[in-house]
């Protein structure tokens, strides 16, 4: 680590150098974190943009000069073998993760692993396997499950820690986006199981079952699911391009469009799971509602400032949910941001990502999500196949 702004009282601040792998969405959304944070919260360290990383030369140099990254680099193992570099942060397809990863902790790096955490079990456990060595060492790896750090859904879980719902009875998660409706789309990486690992399932799914997870602070026990593909051939992206009216070449779609599944948490609690990348109308749709004995509480990511909660011990004539406008400076994060009524987005989320990792670096505490919490979604993923395959047959979650 360099030094480089001075604080309050002159001290140096060092730099905590980036190195990110994969420019694209994932990427766009981690650099203007990182860029943010520093801006936005007081920290003890400094990220710098120091390198990015992606196959097409042309493309991650656009993005380097785009994003404030200081070096574009073809090779992912230029950054994991950089001086400059102290994190690495992975924001490729599922298929990648765990090589570099465990190339990152292995030279030193702190990691950063956008979610799912892996393509499979066996990969997801040898993450965790360098992971617990890496933290012997003082370093830290945290999985990227961004939507833990929305302000709601972090005050949502301090009223269900504190108490307000009693015990739980039931949780529903619904994720629902609408890009693959369209037939014509093309057959991106995402759509391959080779690349993505899964379809709506590892892309939607483990979000839920990581939310529902953190807000209940349980496992899932177990699952019966059903997938479905609806749209088994799509075009292949060179014929999209050629601009041909003609017959277009297609190629088959080896990931799920849709699952649908349900759950058991270690409680006894309920649950409920619904992922799809083909509801029409459906923009980014993430919606949870848990139940309790003494109340519920209820969000919607389309309005992801907002807390819906229900007191159920009130009485009967006044009780209802109730609108809690998670703006004021008291609401987790909150202080870092505008005056009480104004609203956050979906990219402050990566910021308080970010700023969460720098401050477990910094102090040298096991950040959360980390790849035991990662390789649990896993593994949850993975008895939701199994099911499926089994027609719907209940299939117990590996500990």
């Amino acid at each position: 680590m360099k030094h480089s702004d001075r604080r309050e009282y002159g001290e140096p601040t060092p730099d905590l150098g980036i190195g990110m792998v994969g420019y694209a969405f994932m990427g766009v959304a981690h650099s203007q974190a990182w860029r943010t944070v520093r801006h936005a919260f007081p920290l003890p360290l400094r990220p710098r943009l120091a390198m990015i990383s992606g196959r097409d030369e042309a493309a991650v140099g656009a993005a380097a000069r785009q994003q404030g990254w200081a070096a574009a680099v073809t090779d992912w193992r230029a950054v994991v073998d950089s001086d400059d570099v102290d994190l690495v942060d992975i924001c490729t397809p599922g298929d990648s993760h765990a090589e570099i990863a465990i190339a990152a902790l292995e030279a030193g790096k702190h990691v950063l692993c956008e979610k799912p955490l892996a393509n499979s079990v066996p990969e997801a456990e040898a993450m965790v396997e360098a992971a617990r060595a890496a933290s012997r060492r003082g370093q830290v790896a945290m999985v990227g499950f961004n939507y833990r750090r929305v302000p709601a859904i972090v005050q949502a879980r301090r009223l269900i820690a504190g108490g307000r719902l009693g015990a739980l009875r039931h949780i529903r998660v619904t994720y629902l986006q609408d890009w693959l409706v369209d037939p014509e789309f093309p057959l991106t990486w995402r759509l391959s199981r080779e690349k993505a690992g899964s379809g709506a399932l590892g892309d939607l799914g483990a979000h839920a079952v990581d939310l529902a997870q953190y807000l209940s602070a349980e496992p899932l026990a177990g699952v019966s699911a059903l997938t479905e593909t609806f749209v088994s051939e799509r075009p292949l992206v060179a014929a999209m391009l050629t601009g041909n009216d003609g017959p277009r070449a297609r190629g088959p779609v080896t990931v799920d469009d849709a699952a649908l599944f349900t759950g058991r948490l270690a409680s006894g609690a309920l649950a409920s799971f619904e992922v799809s990348r083909v509801a029409a109308g459906r923009k980014n749709a993430l919606c949870v509602e848990i139940n309790g004995e003494l109340g519920s509480l209820a969000f919607d990511l389309e309005r992801l400032n907002e807390l819906s909660f229900h007191d159920h011990t009130e009485p009967a004539t006044t009780a209802g949910f109730r609108r809690v406008l998670v703006t004021e400076p008291e609401h987790p994060y909150l202080e870092a941001w505008w005056p009480p009524g104004h609203a956050l987005g979906y990219e402050h989320t990566f910021t308080h990502q970010a700023h969460d990792l720098v401050q477990a670096i910094a102090t040298g505490t096991d950040p959360a999500p980390s790849f035991t919490e990662g390789l649990q979604v896993q593994r949850v993923l993975a008895a939701v196949e199994e099911s499926a395959a089994k027609n719907a047959s209940y299939t117990p979650v590996p500990v």
